[in-house]
């Protein structure tokens, strides 16, 4: 008897809604993708051998190689909460618009007595123009009044939290004393712990951390 013979069907696949469907979550996820800014004060920081990522929520110090140091208030670090303070305690003298206009600037690098200026200004002070905030003076150091109103701001919460939003980003060519007027202005606020943000380099092969890290 002959076998029955079993028609053949089509192997062809219609992709074309699948290629939709495709492009469609592409398109997506590259408008509603929130890019990370690039560096708005490039420095080079020292290299060390370290695991960890820095935060994007964190609040960068950071310091140039000719001894400026800026502040950054990263997303999440409740900013016009920071800058509604400082304005209150330095009595700046900010309306409500130009506070709105001080919350979208992403790099801070000013005296304080030069805010209110500046934000008259039709256009911001380019970064690399900016003078810095005044730390080198023991008795007008205003990194400390920035870190108050930090600390103003995250008081009675987790300050393990905050901890780990602080961050310390130094060129590798910074003077010392640069560093020490930074490290002061965090401990007249009790703020005794914070990361130092490096150049991250592997871990040399056949040493003792290289040796532990087989282990685990």
């Amino acid at each position: 008897m002959p076998k029955v013979k079993i028609p053949r069907k089509s192997t062809i696949v219609d992709m074309t809604a699948m290629c939709d469907v495709a492009f469609l979550l592409l398109s997506f996820f590259i408008l509603a993708t929130k890019q990370k800014p690039p560096e708005v004060m490039a420095v080079t920081p020292p290299n060390s051998i370290s695991a960890k990522v820095a935060p994007d929520k964190a609040i960068l110090i950071t310091m140039t190689k000719d001894g400026r140091a800026f502040i950054s208030l990263g997303d999440e670090t409740r900013k016009a909460d920071i800058l509604k303070d400082i304005n209150t305690i330095k009595q700046l003298g900010l309306t409500p618009s130009e506070l709105a206009k001080w919350g979208k600037t992403e790099f801070y690098g000013l005296p304080l007595n030069q805010v209110k200026s500046s934000l008259a200004l039709s256009d911001p002070i380019p970064p690399i123009k900016l003078p810095g905030i005044p730390i080198s003076d023991t008795t007008n150091n205003e990194l400390t009044d920035w870190l108050r109103s930090v600390t103003n701001v995250f008081a009675g919460e987790d300050q393990k939290q905050l901890q780990e939003m602080l961050l310390i980003k130094g060129d590798g060519e910074v003077l010392y004393p640069v560093f020490k007027n930074v490290k002061r202005a965090f401990k007249k606020n009790q703020l005794f712990k914070f990361r130092i943000v490096t150049n991250g380099e592997p871990v040399p092969i056949g040493s003792e951390l290289y040796m532990d890290s087989k282990k685990k």
